[in-house]
């Protein structure tokens, strides 16, 4: 088993897809140094994290022991997952059905659950105008796309079969489904899984990282135009 012996150095805001990582380090069991950017101030636009995260996004990380020993700085959530699962051997199989289970599901998120869920949150909370087309467009998509879970869920205890990176990956947007406009109980399947990964003490760790950072930006005009306003320059 790889062992690590120097902290991988996590570059991190309490968020859904900063979750992702936090749960993982945290199942895994590995020191990690958190190093916070605050994306309501813009840090993601400092150019000492663009080198590592050209996309000016967060969660991104530079692992000291990195292949051949040498340091390696890795962008976007489900790259980290997979990067961390191979290294370490843990919640990314190595045969190749059950990677493909669980890659299918982590590509899912990505692409799907991830973004629909967070439209929604949007429209729903921190536009400036009430858009009841968008409101409705992304409740009701980000609403199939819990169907799509909780049918998957019926038949599996977790996404992919074990559980994986997959689950890690999801759990962070199904923790806010209030803001998304959605209603567990209208999926038990999804309600008894979220329930069952809520109970795990790696993933209220994970979650609990930086919490004392948040605040509700609803009202911050000055952290919206920093998040919301951004085009190329």
């Amino acid at each position: 088993m790889t062992t690590q012996t120097k902290p991988i150095e996590l570059h991190y805001w309490p968020t859904p897809n900063g979750y992702k990582i936090t749960i993982m380090l945290e199942e895994l069991g590995v020191p990690y140094e958190v190093r916070y950017v605050n994306i309501g101030k813009g840090d993601q636009f400092k150019p000492e994290f663009l080198k590592i995260s050209p996309n000016n996004r967060m969660p991104a990380i530079v692992d000291p022991e990195g292949p051949g020993g040498e340091p390696i700085s890795i962008f976007e959530s489900g790259a980290i997952l997979q990067y961390l699962g191979r290294k370490f051997g843990r919640f990314y199989p190595a045969d190749e059905r059950q990677r493909v289970e669980v890659e299918q599901w982590l590509f899912w998120q990505m692409g799907g659950l991830g973004p629909m869920a967070g439209q929604a949150h949007h429209f729903r909370n921190y536009a400036p105008e009430k858009l009841q087309y968008a409101i409705e467009r992304y409740t009701n998509e980000c609403n199939r796309l819990y169907g799509v879970m909780n049918k998957r869920l019926a038949v599996r205890e977790f996404l992919a079969g074990d559980y994986s990176i997959a689950d890690m990956a999801s759990i962070g947007w199904t923790r806010s489904y209030e803001n998304q406009g959605q209603d567990l109980n209208e999926f038990p399947n999804l309600k008894r899984w979220f329930e069952t990964m809520m109970a795990r003490p790696a993933v209220q760790r994970g979650i609990e990282v930086g919490q004392e950072h948040r605040r509700n930006i609803a009202n911050d005009e000055e952290a919206k135009k920093v998040l919301f306003g951004q085009r190329a320059r």
